[in-house]
């Protein structure tokens, strides 16, 4: 087995300072987000989101980012699924971007709520149709026999809806209404800048964490 112990690089490519941020969190997270797709990251909309569920276990998985703005950032799920089935019962998560071509890191806390239908229709039909009908085919998270089982409710619904998927009532969105966000980037000898955008009464507090 390799020495997990001696696996590490040192980290020099930027730097994060008072000076040189936005004071808006949201402008910020654009100004990095903007600079991974700008760098070819793979899925750079690619984020862990974490869920706690009624048995107080925690749970993680990584989705895509599928929109946001001032109002908040949205992913699309089924609801019935293990993150849906924990979002409903207890909004409150982070999502998490790690970029570690750029040597940088994103929380993002707070509390989401759904989508309306009319957004989450319109992202569902903006997809290709096959994934459509895979968002019927699928009861996300819950036991199944065997690939073939899988492929074959794909057939059936495909059959059964030809290029006229409609909106699943199970499926849909979850946006996510910050309250903090906190912006990380590697520096060397592990003295990493993390800046933190905390939301007290209605306006954004910058402060500076050890690393």
């Amino acid at each position: 087995m390799p020495n997990l112990a001696d696996l590490r690089r040192d980290f020099a490519s930027h730097e994060l300072l008072e000076s040189m941020i936005a004071v808006d969190p949201f402008e910020q997270f654009k100004l990095w987000f903007d600079d991974a797709l700008a760098s070819d990251v793979i899925d750079a909309n690619a984020m862990t989101v974490a869920t706690v569920g009624d048995d107080g276990k925690p749970s993680v998985r990584v989705v895509l980012l599928k929109g946001y703005d001032e109002s908040g950032f949205v992913f699309f799920t089924n609801y019935g699924s293990k993150k849906g089935t924990d979002l409903i019962q207890n909004p409150n998560t982070v999502f998490h971007f790690f970029w570690p071509q750029l040597d940088r890191q994103i929380g993002i806390y707070g509390s989401v709520e759904k989508t309306s239908r009319e957004e989450s229709d319109e992202y569902f039909h903006s997809r290709p149709v096959d994934s459509q009908i895979g968002a019927w085919a699928s009861a996300q998270s819950s036991v199944i026999g065997s690939r073939e089982e899988l492929e074959g409710r794909f057939a059936e619904y495909k059959e059964k809806f030809g290029d006229d998927v409609p909106l699943p009532e199970h499926w849909g969105g979850f946006r996510l209404t910050p309250i903090r966000f906190e912006f990380w980037q590697g520096r060397q000898n592990r003295l990493h800048d993390r800046i933190c955008y905390t939301l007290v009464d209605g306006d954004w507090k910058i402060s500076r964490l050890s690393p």
